[in-house]
């Protein structure tokens, strides 16, 4: 049989490791803001590639992609590796490429269609009896007789460059993106204490209000009925409907756990902009109900303030990747 130490000590290696893989899942990353720019330029011998990117908000990942029609092979290839910095936004990526070499053009001579030529030429010397005056010189400016070409470059080498430019440029572009997500973040988390300090006045404030109504009542009923004994079961009765009419208590409590669990998903960091946009139109919700349902002034007005920074909440919020 085991001995009670070793079980123990099983036990307690299970409950360390499940507490590392715990902290591990609640590892923070940083929050990243949809709008950002990064440059980079990589140089090879006399080739040279700059790549410039920039972007805004959108509801997805929306990339625009202009370049030269030499590279135009390579679209696929860049748009898979910009998955690994970009998940969304509307990017626009701009790629310059210059080639300076001096080999990069030939001169291509076409002898069958100069044979062609000279053929027809010959043959309309013979058949109108005209003198046979071409020259080299003269031959050579018929079309295509020359051709400028291209010389092919060697795709992986070319591709080797414009990686290292759109990785360059990729990395400055998402270091833009992490610093305006920080200041996004702190500007938030203020946001949203400032939305819990209304929270808490309404909270403090509502049964305040139910107590003011049952002594107004009291109050109107005893002057109107003067030594008449007031039924204080039909008084209750009264006070008890007013309070369920202006009850917010359920909707403070989901409103306090949606700037609670906004907070939190802010800290924890990562690709969280859908889920909080979510989270903001659910807090509107709420804070809708409670003016509605408001019945007092101090209620009221703290309630329209509630709105207002959601809406800025919001606002922000449409800017997180």
């Amino acid at each position: 049989m085991l001995r009670l130490s070793t079980i123990i000590k099983t036990v307690r290696v299970g409950l360390e490791a499940r507490t590392h893989t715990n902290r591990r899942k609640k590892k923070t990353t940083m929050i990243k803001s949809m709008t950002g720019f990064g440059r980079c330029e990589a140089a090879e011998g006399k080739r040279k590639i700059t790549v410039e990117m920039k972007s805004v908000n959108h509801r997805y990942l929306d990339v625009n992609i202009k370049m030269p029609k030499k590279l135009n092979f390579f679209e696929a290839a860049i748009r898979s590796e910009l998955k690994n910095y970009i998940q969304r936004g509307k990017v626009d990526i701009f790629i310059v490429y210059e080639d300076l070499t001096e080999s990069n053009v030939c001169v291509k001579y076409n002898k069958e269609l100069a044979a062609e030529y000279m053929k027809y030429l010959e043959q309309m010397s013979e058949d109108f009896e005209l003198d046979n005056d071409i020259r080299v010189s003269t031959l050579s400016r018929y079309p295509e007789v020359f051709s400028m070409e291209e010389q092919t470059v060697d795709e992986e080498e070319l591709w080797q460059l414009l990686n290292k430019a759109i990785k360059g440029a990729a990395e400055g572009f998402v270091e833009t993106r992490v610093k305006e997500g920080e200041n996004l973040k702190n500007d938030l988390i203020t946001k949203l204490d400032g939305m819990l300090e209304h929270v808490d006045f309404i909270t403090e404030r509502s049964p305040q209000i139910i107590a003011e109504y049952k002594q107004k009542l009291e109050e109107k009923v005893k002057e109107l009925l003067e030594d008449t004994k007031v039924d204080e079961s039909r008084l209750l009765m009264e006070v008890t409907i007013f309070a369920d009419k202006v009850c917010v208590d359920e909707e403070l409590v989901r409103l306090r756990s949606h700037i609670e669990t906004t907070r939190e998903n802010l800290i924890q960091g990562g690709s969280i902009g859908r889920k909080l946009d979510f989270i903001a139109q659910e807090m509107n919700r709420e804070a809708n109900t409670i003016l509605s349902k408001a019945n007092d002034l101090e209620i009221s007005n703290r309630a329209i303030e509630l709105k207002t920074e959601i809406e800025k909440v919001r606002e922000q919020i449409q800017n997180i990747e």
